[in-house]
């Protein structure tokens, strides 16, 4: 595949960022992103704002117009958009989730969760690690067709991972590349490839 379109997408992909990010991002040497990047910044491209890039709105045309070719085989692919149709499912659940996670009923009332129940966060990391479970090999189905998907099964391992060692915040946390931040960024992802649009 071609690497500036990937250096392109990674940087859709993560608004505004800095090579290292966009790099694994789309799983490609770090150096080699930066260069992509220089050259997209020389082509009008791509912008370098403070310490990072953005797509230049060039740029944003210009990889829009790219996906369809790029992913013409993909999208025609009926095991792919069978385990993408499995991903929408779960994903609904995930949504669920994180709303159970960041939220509490109180008296009928939701209010914000303060994570003072560890009763109450643990049956919600017990789901989540089900839901993990069950997506693993939707991923591994999805990530056949187009390799680099993995980085975001390696990227959910590791928030998974932290969460289990009682890291709780890499459940959702934005700041970090937590559970519901990969899923996030997984999920444009997957909507690009398909030239799709994410429901609100």
């Amino acid at each position: 595949m071609n690497t500036q379109h990937l250096a392109l997408h990674g940087l859709a992909l993560k608004k505004h960022a800095a090579a290292p990010l966009v790099a694994a991002a789309v799983d490609l040497p770090e150096t080699e992103v930066t260069a992509l990047l220089e050259e997209a910044t020389r082509k009008g491209r791509a912008v370098a704002v403070q310490g990072g890039w953005m797509l230049s709105p060039a740029g944003r045309m210009i990889l829009d117009g790219q996906y369809t070719r790029v992913y013409a085989e993909v999208r025609a692919n009926p095991a792919f958009m069978q385990a993408y149709e499995r991903f929408e499912r779960i994903n609904t659940e995930l949504k669920q989730l994180i709303t159970d996670w960041q939220t509490l009923d109180v008296g009928g009332q939701k209010v914000r969760n303060d994570h003072s129940n560890r009763e109450y966060d643990e049956k919600i990391i017990d789901r989540l690690a089900d839901l993990h479970e069950r997506f693993a090999p939707v991923l591994r189905v999805l990530a056949n067709h187009v390799s680099r998907l993995a980085v975001h099964a390696r990227k959910l391992e590791h928030a998974l991972d932290r969460v289990d060692a009682g890291a709780i915040e890499w459940v959702s946390d934005a700041k970090l590349e937590s559970y519901h931040t990969v899923w996030f960024e997984m999920h444009e992802d997957l909507l690009r490839i398909l030239g799709r649009a994410r429901e609100e």
